[in-house]
């Protein structure tokens, strides 16, 4: 009579294991079909074709030090939400940190956080059969690692310009991220002059990208201009922002326009010298230290002039960003941005006179600040995060399907004119031999000679 019983449990057990199995399978053959039709979709919407189909969703990582406070921070929450929007990818986000009132991400994406090792990263990836690994540092001997792995595939997104190394003397630096770069496969660049000229010279496999930005152009109401209020925006206590330049400008400023206010909002860590200078003037009444703040655009409602003396930058966010509301900005020197034509006024040196002077007369002149306002908000409709999520699903599907559709992917791009480079790389020489006596003796064709980067270090 047990026997019996057994056997009549076990058939019943076998019976429930095969209808699971086949609720499984009819489960899997549902979401291969809803894939598979997403994908065609996506082709056709694109142009493009590929003879396979997808199994499963392409599993995208995306590692970066964590999602608050800075630029690539802030891209990696816009990319992350806009890449969820996509029906065939699964998105897995790989930080070193995890911390409060980080940028909001949509959906629930897998989130893990490692420590800061190659092991740990690889193990990871592994782990989550991640296909496409979106990397953002400038770690050089975790490169020449990632570079050598089969099991999934690597996008290093190059988030500075080659001229910021030169600045920060880390010639190490320079010379192994980019030998690293030559041996990688997927690069992403934000600078055309880079992209276009000097990296193929170089022989790096790079693509020209824009960063999504951080908001719609038809969901803005741009600045009122109405106000006397300058602001500066970024990382105060980073010397290479140089915010330094726009105080000491603020001493000749309120001199012609007295009722004259900067808000620089800024975390305030570290930026003991540029309040002692504040003081040193005797600006603080018209300095406010405002403090981070996550949503600047409260600062962009009525703000009048944004004046941003970085030395180097690569797609600054805060640009955009100001740009789009309409906001004038003063620059110093950063003539080859994408992001910069249009209600920008370049100045070619770096004396707070020369800022000061530009800012007089953008704030003394409601014409003129208008007209560069208008300019300003006008020249941001190219950069559309739709189409910049569309560029981003073409590269994915390409670098998933072969590295053939990759190259033929950068080759659509259309390319900066080589005079249009070489003038770009000479106005950088020439405020290199400006700033640094280090560089005086630096050529285009040095520039232009990876070899000669690579031994810089030997000659200072």
């Amino acid at each position: 009579m047990i026997y019996y019983i057994i056997k009549v449990y076990k058939l019943i057990i076998l019976m429930i294991i095969n209808i699971i199995m086949i609720k499984h399978k009819k489960s899997l053959k549902i979401n291969f079909l809803e894939i598979n039709k997403n994908y065609l979709l996506i082709q056709k919407q694109f142009n493009l074709s590929f003879s396979n189909n997808l199994h499963q969703k392409i599993r995208i990582g995306i590692i970066c030090y964590s999602i608050k406070n800075g630029g690539i921070e802030r891209l990696v929450a816009l990319l992350i939400n806009y890449l969820y929007k996509v029906k065939i990818f699964n998105l897995y986000l790989i930080t070193l940190i995890k911390e409060t009132n980080e940028y909001a991400i949509e959906g629930n994406i897998s989130r893990t956080v490692i420590r800061n090792n190659t092991l740990d990263l690889v193990k990871t990836v592994n782990k989550n059969k991640i296909e496409i690994l979106i990397y953002n540092f400038y770690n050089y001997k975790e490169i020449n690692i990632l570079n050598k792995i089969k099991e999934f595939k690597v996008i290093f997104y190059n988030h500075s310009c080659l001229f910021f190394w030169f600045y920060t003397h880390l010639f190490e630096l320079l010379s192994n991220l980019y030998n690293a770069y030559k041996n990688a496969k997927y690069i992403i660049s934000l600078i055309p002059f880079e992209n276009d000229y000097l990296f193929p010279k170089w022989g790096i496999n790079s693509i020209l990208m824009n960063n999504f930005i951080s908001y719609e152009f038809n969901d803005i109401v741009p600045s009122s201009l109405s106000s006397k209020i300058i602001i500066m925006i970024g990382r105060a206590g980073d010397k290479y922002k140089r915010f330094e330049l726009g105080i000491q400008a603020m001493e000749y400023i309120v001199k012609q326009v007295p009722e004259c206010k900067m808000k620089m909002i800024s975390n305030k860590i570290g930026l003991d010298d540029i309040i002692d200078i504040a003081k040193t003037l005797k600006l603080q009444d018209n300095i406010e230290f405002v403090g981070y703040i996550g949503k600047p655009e409260i600062f962009y409602s009525n703000a009048s002039l944004h004046i941003f003396p970085s030395i180097c930058e690569c797609f600054p966010m805060v640009l955009s960003e100001t740009k789009i509301f309409g906001i004038p900005n003063i620059v110093l020197g950063l003539d080859y941005l994408s992001v910069i034509k249009g209600g920008t006024i370049i100045i070619y040196d770096d004396k707070p006179y020369s800022i000061a002077k530009e800012a007089i007369r953008i704030l003394k002149n409601d014409t003129f600040r208008k007209e560069l306002g208008d300019k300003a908000r006008e020249s941001m409709r190219k950069f559309n995060n739709r189409l910049t999520l569309h560029k981003w699903i073409k590269l994915l599907l390409s670098i998933v399907n072969g590295e053939n559709y990759y190259q033929d992917l950068r080759k659509q791009d259309m390319k900066i004119d080589k005079d249009t480079a070489l003038y770009l790389i000479k106005n950088q020489i020439k405020l290199l031999h400006y700033r640094d006596s280090n560089f005086e003796n630096v050529t285009l064709n040095n520039i232009e000679n990876i070899t000669f980067i690579e031994n810089f270090n030997k000659r200072i």
